[in-house]
């Protein structure tokens, strides 16, 4: 699963990674949590645009927005048949740019959280799906996205079954496009990312700085 990542470049780096059309200011973040906004990439009339998007995706059906604390990832293997994801899978794909997300093991009676990133400290993209919901009572539309997720790869197998679905440059065009075959959801590959031991300060959402990456001392070492 991802319940947490960070994004810590600027929204130029990211225009200019990503090939985008347009600009968008953000700031450097450390401990993105489910409900908060995110920058996501998608297909607009051809062109690749950046936007903002709340991280928890309401199906544009549901009466109540609450569904979306609930739906902040979604299984690659089942995005076809689940009612709550099927249309966006069908026609509404993202990518959402990454400088890498968090995982916890489990160590006796505590959780040890570790970052994950890639080993060349380059921009990762998650697959993901977009969706507008309008609510009832005032017709404000709400746009909102979910991470999907596949099975962990040989390194992250200790820490989870699950990790976000990452894709190489090569198949983003695929992926954004939605009259194009979806490519492969297999996990990246083993040597594509790193991960390290942090300290519990990055479990509490509310922290957001640099600390939250600072390297810290396992009590218990992560066998591969």
């Amino acid at each position: 699963m991802c319940g947490r990542f960070f994004l810590t470049v600027s929204g130029e780096e990211i225009r200019q990674r990503f090939r985008c059309v347009n600009r968008i200011d953000r700031q450097e973040r450390y401990n993105i949590a489910p409900g908060q906004t995110i920058t996501v990439v998608r297909l607009h009339r051809g062109q690749r645009r950046l936007e903002k998007l709340r991280w928890g995706l309401i199906p544009s059906w549901s009466r109540d927005a609450t569904i979306g604390h609930r739906l902040v990832n979604a299984r690659a293997e089942t995005l076809a048949e689940r009612p709550a994801f099927r249309e966006a899978f069908k026609h509404r794909r993202c990518l959402i740019p990454a400088s890498g997300f968090y995982e916890w093991q489990r160590t006796g009676h505590r959780k040890q959280p570790y970052a994950i990133r890639r080993r060349d400290g380059g921009l990762l993209a998650f697959a993901g799906l977009w969706e507008s919901w309008r609510c009832s009572e005032s017709g404000a539309e709400i746009r909102t996205c979910v991470i999907v997720t596949t099975d962990a790869n040989r390194l992250l197998q200790p820490l989870h079954r699950r990790m976000p679905l990452i894709l190489e440059p090569a198949d983003w065009d695929a992926w954004l496009d939605p009259t194009r075959t979806p490519p492969s959801p297999a996990p990246c590959r083993d040597d594509l990312l790193e991960t390290y031991p942090v300290s519990s300060y990055v479990n509490d959402p509310r922290n957001d700085d640099p600390r939250c990456l600072e390297p810290c001392q396992s009590t218990e070492p992560l066998f591969i």
